[in-house]
């Protein structure tokens, strides 16, 4: 398998058409992790309609895998890219069971970060994590991400308005 990166027991790939089984499998096994938080594409169209929005020149998408058996861990998407001045997008993720609480998430969601600051070019990402999500804010707090607001109702989420904190880092300098 080739990786776009590689960190400890985990490592980054973008995701293809012939993951869907997996990824799709993934998502229905870890439904109650990620409820109320997001909502995973978890059918065979949801998953091709994932791939055909990380493939728009404003996102990218990237699998994070257990290195020793390339068994897909999670997932990190990067949305609503803007160059120019800005340089920056919107990070989100989520850890599959049964890596969960096992730090594939943080050491992927890391090397996407890092990705995404050289290759990209990116010099900002903004991750928006709900108040009550606290494996998200740990794997921010661990990563580098700062508070940096909140924002009531900002997105639309499992049927209602959720209110989301705004966490944030910038490429080094």
């Amino acid at each position: 398998m080739r990786y776009l990166r590689t960190a400890g027991a985990a490592a980054i790939r973008r995701p293809r058409p012939v993951d869907e089984a997996e990824f799709v499998a993934a998502a229905r096994r870890s439904h109650d992790l990620h409820h109320p938080w997001l909502a995973a594409p978890d059918t065979a169209e949801a998953y091709a309609a994932y791939l055909r929005k990380i493939r728009r020149r404003d996102h990218a998408g990237y699998l994070i895998c257990d290195r020793a058996t390339g068994a897909i861990a999670g997932y990190a998407n990067i949305s609503g890219i803007l160059l120019g001045a800005l340089r920056g997008g919107y990070l989100g993720y989520a850890a599959f069971l049964p890596y969960g609480g096992t730090g594939h998430a943080s050491a992927g969601i890391g090397l996407v970060v890092e990705h995404a600051f050289t290759a990209l070019g990116l010099h900002r990402l903004e991750a928006n994590i709900q108040p009550g999500n606290e494996p998200s804010r740990r794997v921010a707090r661990k990563l580098g991400f700062r508070l940096e607001g909140y924002s009531p109702d900002y997105l639309f989420i499992d049927g209602a308005w959720r209110d989301h904190e705004r966490w944030a880092i910038t490429a080094p300098a």
